[in-house]
């Protein structure tokens, strides 16, 4: 391990909290370039307050996941602010989430870094855990794919944003798992949240899209350690900096696995918060684009996530489900109709009336599986004829699937926000409003998309005709995913 990723002394604080040189010129743009910077240099010099901030989140947390499991069922006229579990469910699935993918498509991934719950217990107890090195197998960069889809099929089998005993089983047990690792693996670092966290890929992916990140000026960096090296004292040494989340501080050029905690700000005179063209590192061809992510977007993101917000409402799923349980009645054929599941496996509530059969599970399964890959793999055409028209090799098909990742995000939102309305619904808030918002909402995900798009075509030596029908291919997954929610939302 580096010295750059070693644990933090008291005394690092003068050095962390060292002033870049503010940004020069005159207005706006150059006093928000100071501002924005100054709100880094902030966040290193009071971690103190950070770490008190993170640990009323964990009490918080856990209070509204483990408190409401051993409720009974909200009496009929309950409201949100009179019933504990009725405001668990909706500050969880209709207000922290959604924000936190609001606030990572505009801020990054500033609830990894300074808020989430998981983080800070795993950082926590791996300075006290076994501290052993990473095996290679956990390093897969497949397992944030597996982990979210897994969770998101579970969660929907159990119905996690309806129940709070399935919130406590899927949200808990994750906690726990993080936890686990950080008993076991590293010290002071976050292996969980850097590997294995469900959201992380998804988290990667959209704050690629931020208009704010940690800007490392390497030139400054090793200017200033080829100067400390010719010195044999120095007055303030300079200490490392303890990332949590593993990143290489020196070479670090993307927003994907920085946790935006501010600790590294101002260190070696050389890490500045600053502002940036939203999307920019998409764009830029230096950047990394790998496989994992482009699978994570097309079959996670905008695949199973998608399906999974999408079956309650389908008409697809209500016919298949009806056809199905009369070819098996005809058969005298009724395993497939029992009702006796656990609730651990399979929704289970019969005091809700809410019970799933066997049936029920599988095509719950299958639509969101089979039905998540399909959009996913049909939405992956449009990347791969594009790539294959323009010819190259600094336009891969992966590097172009990174265009849709404001559609993406604008996805999830969309899809999170369903619950969000479904709360205030049932609370007689007046929703005329939510059609044209959605409209926008959609709007300005396939704009921001093909906006991308047409960047990294423009970027090709091809000919006009083979970028115009690139950009053509890029349009379509666009359009799908429009269709796909206009679908739901208007037609369904």
């Amino acid at each position: 391990m580096s010295d750059e990723t070693s644990r933090i002394s008291p005394a690092a604080a003068p050095a962390l909290a060292a002033p870049l040189p503010e940004p020069r010129g005159f207005g706006f743009a150059a006093a928000a370039r100071r501002a924005v910077a100054a709100l880094g240099l902030a966040l290193a010099r009071h971690r103190k307050a950070i770490i008190a901030l993170q640990w009323f989140v964990v009490v918080f947390y856990f209070a509204l996941v483990i408190i409401p499991a051993f409720m009974p069922l909200p009496p009929e006229g309950a409201h949100l602010w009179d019933n504990l579990r009725l405001f668990a469910q909706f500050v969880f699935w209709g207000v922290w989430w959604p924000g936190v993918m609001i606030a990572t498509l505009t801020l990054g991934r500033v609830w990894c870094g300074l808020f989430c719950p998981e983080g800070s217990l795993t950082e926590w107890v791996s300075w006290r855990g076994l501290g052993k090195p990473v095996p290679r197998w956990l390093k897969w960069s497949g397992w944030p794919f597996v982990a979210f889809v897994c969770t998101t099929v579970y969660g929907q089998l159990v119905s996690v944003y309806e129940y709070p005993q399935a919130a406590l089983l899927v949200l808990g047990g994750s906690s726990v798992a993080a936890i686990g690792i950080g008993l076991v693996y590293g010290r002071g670092k976050r292996i969980w949240c850097r590997y294995l966290c469900p959201a992380s890929g998804v988290f990667a992916i959209l704050a690629k899209v931020a208009p704010l990140h940690y800007r490392v000026d390497r030139s400054a960096w090793d200017k200033e350690e080829n100067e400390a090296s010719e010195r044999k004292r120095r007055v303030i040494p300079i200490q490392p900096v303890n990332c949590a989340p593993l990143v290489d501080i020196r070479r670090m050029t993307s927003a994907a696995e920085c946790h935006s905690c501010g600790r590294c700000a101002g260190h070696r005179d050389a890490v500045q918060l600053a502002p940036r063209v939203p999307g920019a590192e998409i764009v830029d061809t230096q950047s990394r684009a790998s496989t994992a992510e482009a699978i994570t977007l097309l079959f996670g993101i905008l695949g199973v996530a998608s399906a999974a917000f999408q079956w309650t409402v389908s008409p697809w799923f209500v016919q298949a489900k009806m056809r199905i349980a009369e070819w098996l009645v005809e058969r005298d054929s009724f395993t497939l109709l029992q009702d006796n599941a656990p609730w651990w496996l399979l929704t289970h509530y019969p005091e809700a009336n809410d019970v799933f059969t066997w049936l029920d599970g599988a095509l719950v399964l299958t639509y969101i599986l089979g039905g998540g890959l399909l959009l996913g793999a049909v939405l992956g055409l449009g990347p791969l004829l594009a790539a294959a028209l323009l010819r190259d090799r600094r336009l891969p098909w992966q590097r172009l699937t990174m265009a849709l990742a404001p559609l993406a995000g604008i996805s999830v939102f969309l899809g999170l926000s369903m619950l969000t309305l479904t709360h205030l619904k049932a609370e007689h808030v007046p929703l005329g409003w939510v059609g044209e918002v959605r409209i926008a909402l959609l709007a300005l995900g396939a704009g921001g998309a093909f906006w991308l798009a047409l960047r990294l075509v423009l970027q090709s030596s091809a000919g006009w005709l083979r970028r115009l029908l690139a950009l053509a291919c890029m349009t379509f997954p666009a359009l799908l995913m429009v269709e796909v929610w206009y679908t739901v939302f208007f037609v369904w």
